[in-house]
């Protein structure tokens, strides 16, 4: 694990929110592989563990009231019922208005896959009644009317279910706005050096834009962005320490 994190990095901090959380990517292993989306979330946001107040806006995020007061990895937001799995979000940032939990993906949209299972705890009448998007393509994803090839739409819902839970219990989250921010990689090649072709990365754009469009009018606000797209707008608006984090991530992985 020496050579995992940029310098600079509270290495500390990031493994103890890695082994402390379920999926033991540490232990496994996972986190070292030249696929790990782990990795290119933990070097990017984990600069901010401990410095929460530094991090700049995120794109497509500018409603929410910055600075950010925290900035966890692999956060778990809980459902509103105590049994089994519970949301876990690779970063979720606080600020004074908002909730932000952000999905980040790497090489997973390209991989093949099964879609992510919804148990019938779903359908639980617990959501409200500004939730009718997610809803809804919970409810065309069970009998297949409505499927995407690369985009994990039933994760998405459970983490927007999870957001919204959270921001309705009592505590700091208390109704503070649910952001779902997905942030991805569009990769040219995987690292063995086969192609990901530019069919495949624009079909997940449409996907993208597909699923934000049933949501758009929900509680749980939906963005998204490309890590193109993040570190662009950190070069541009950051100071000279945040340019030299976003070129050492660029350089890292590949960009």
């Amino acid at each position: 694990m020496d050579h995992a994190f940029l310098p600079g990095l509270p290495a500390t901090l990031i493994r103890a929110a890695y082994e402390a959380a379920p999926g033991n990517e540490i232990a496994s292993g996972k986190f070292l592989s030249p696929e790990s989306s782990s990795a290119l979330v933990a070097n990017t946001f984990g600069l901010f563990l401990s410095r929460p107040g530094d991090l700049p806006p995120l794109p497509g995020c500018s409603e929410p009231g910055w600075p950010a007061a925290s900035v966890q990895l692999e956060a778990i937001v809980r459902f509103p019922w105590s049994g089994g799995r519970h949301p876990c979000l690779d970063v979720l940032v606080e600020t004074e208005t908002a909730l932000i939990g952000i999905e980040s993906k790497r090489y997973e949209p390209f991989r093949s896959k099964s879609e992510t299972a919804l148990s019938d705890a779903y359908w639980r009448a617990v959501w409200g009644d500004a939730m009718a998007g997610y809803e809804r393509v919970r409810d065309e994803l069970r009998p297949g009317a409505l499927s995407f090839r690369h985009l994990d739409a039933g994760q998405l819902v459970k983490h927007a279910f999870g957001l919204r839970t959270a921001v309705h219990r009592p505590g700091s989250c208390y109704r503070k706005r649910p952001v779902l921010l997905y942030l991805h990689a569009e990769p040219a090649v995987w690292p063995d050096g086969r192609i990901i072709s530019d069919a495949e990365i624009e079909l997940h754009r449409v996907e993208v834009g597909r699923f934000a469009e049933m949501v758009v009018n929900d509680e749980v606000l939906f963005r998204s962005c490309t890590y193109r797209q993040l570190f662009a707008a950190w070069n541009e608006s950051g100071t000279d320490d945040l340019r030299a984090h976003t070129e050492a991530l660029m350089a890292r992985f590949a960009w």
